[in-house]
């Protein structure tokens, strides 16, 4: 097997505990409303805490990456995230436990953008779209897997003990990736010669052409474009993070059953998106070019994502809204891998940069959704106005899609 691809199955790792970790909030929300006296209302700011600093320390981190390099930065990364997943379970009151998730949101910043550097480094440009949709589908993975795995540990041991387990994960991935990993494939012990040669002809970056572009992130209109499309992206993304649980079972009236089957089959259908997204924008690159290879994924994917989020909210059958949730994720997540290879495209040395003013942009989407779902649902008791209000935000970023040229290289200035 090529080292690169080993690169990859860390990466795959990585997505998946950064996801278990996530998604395990969402999961037993309603044992941690209960123990703590919570409404959805101060729910929502817990939620929204993580989403929040996630977002103001995605660019500081992204960047830090591009600079120093991505293999010292995601291991301080998962450790301080692992840490404050295993706090999360000592927690007693609200005010505490607002505080452990915003810093647990400031460790998790920065894992997907030095993700992407990693890519950006270690593979040429033909394989990229396929190695950011690997990445994004092991994140599904690890969400279907979260209330599988977690309901049934909740069980025996308690929420508590459940993000204890959690974090230790993180940490034994933390050891591995440091002990074994390089931040580039010339440094990499047993990697053969033709293979480096391979990566480093074949990717869109220079060995020392890294400068971090602020001027260019305020002034580059391509940038702007991709940043507010991943913003209301993700009013579709965190529903399914932060609030899917307690839509099914409070808004909906499934079982706890139910609600995890649902929220599994979300997430796996996630997965086969971000695979066959990634896939499909990468084989309509080749045969009509960047522009179209991206454009079209990320336009179909969430086009059609707005159409399924509009009839959920509608129906009056609360199975049939589960599936019609589950084929949003599953048509969402068709762009999602797109969106991170665009930052590759446009960012190639300073990947991490882009890809942190992006995903900066896109929690604060995440930030908004999380705070206004429990607010609205605290207020008027329908859980199905949320719903409307993602349609419309999917739509737009929908469209913003043909204003984003990836052929553009971000210009440093």
């Amino acid at each position: 097997m090529n080292v690169r691809y080993r690169v990859l199955s860390g990466l795959f790792l990585l997505s998946t505990i950064t996801y278990l970790d996530r998604v395990c909030m969402n999961v037993v929300s309603k044992y941690v409303k209960t123990d703590l006296h919570l409404d959805n209302q101060q729910l929502g700011w817990i939620l929204g805490a993580f989403s929040l600093s996630y977002a103001l320390f995605e660019i500081p981190t992204g960047s830090l990456g591009d600079s120093i390099g991505p293999r010292r930065v995601l291991t301080r990364v998962v450790l301080w995230w692992s840490g404050f997943t295993a706090l999360t379970g000592t927690a007693f009151n609200f005010l505490y436990l607002l505080i452990v998730r915003f810093l647990f949101g400031i460790g998790e910043a920065g894992a997907y953008p030095n993700a992407s550097i990693v890519i950006a480094r270690w593979f040429p440009a033909v394989e990229v779209g396929r190695a950011q949709s690997v990445i994004w589908a092991a994140g599904r993975l690890g969400g279907a897997l979260t209330p599988l795995l977690v309901i049934p540990l909740v069980h025996w041991a308690g929420w508590r003990w459940a993000f204890a387990i959690l974090g230790l994960l993180g940490v034994v991935w933390a050891i591995g990736w440091y002990l074994w990993f390089r931040d580039e494939p010339s440094e990499k012990s047993g990697i053969s010669a033709a293979e480096v040669e391979e990566i480093e002809t074949g990717r869109n970056i220079k060995p020392n052409d890294h400068r971090i572009p602020w001027t260019t992130i305020i002034s580059n209109p391509d940038l702007w474009a991709l940043m507010l499309m991943c913003h209301l992206f993700f009013y579709g993304s965190y529903f399914f993070t932060n609030w899917s649980s307690v839509y099914f079972q409070e808004g909906r009236g499934l079982t706890e059953d139910q609600t995890k089957n649902f929220i599994s089959l979300s997430y796996f259908l996630g997965a086969v998106g971000c695979l066959v997204g990634g896939v499909l924008s990468d084989a309509l690159t080749k045969r009509y070019g960047l522009k179209i290879g991206r454009r079209a994924v990320g336009v179909g994917g969430l086009g059609l994502s707005s159409l399924f989020f509009l009839l959920s909210g509608l129906t009056t059958d609360n199975q049939m809204a589960g599936y019609l949730l589950a084929v949003c994720v599953l048509t969402k997540d068709l762009a999602l891998p797109v969106a991170f290879a665009v930052c590759v495209d446009i960012g190639q040395r300073n990947a991490g940069t882009v890809a942190g003013s992006m995903n900066f942009a896109g929690q604060l989407g995440g930030f908004f959704i999380t705070i206004l779902f429990g607010i609205i649902v605290e207020q008027t008791k329908n859980f199905n106005y949320p719903l409307f209000m993602i349609a419309g935000c999917l739509m737009v970023s929908a469209l913003l899609w043909l204003r984003i040229d990836p052929t553009k290289p971000v210009a440093i200035k």
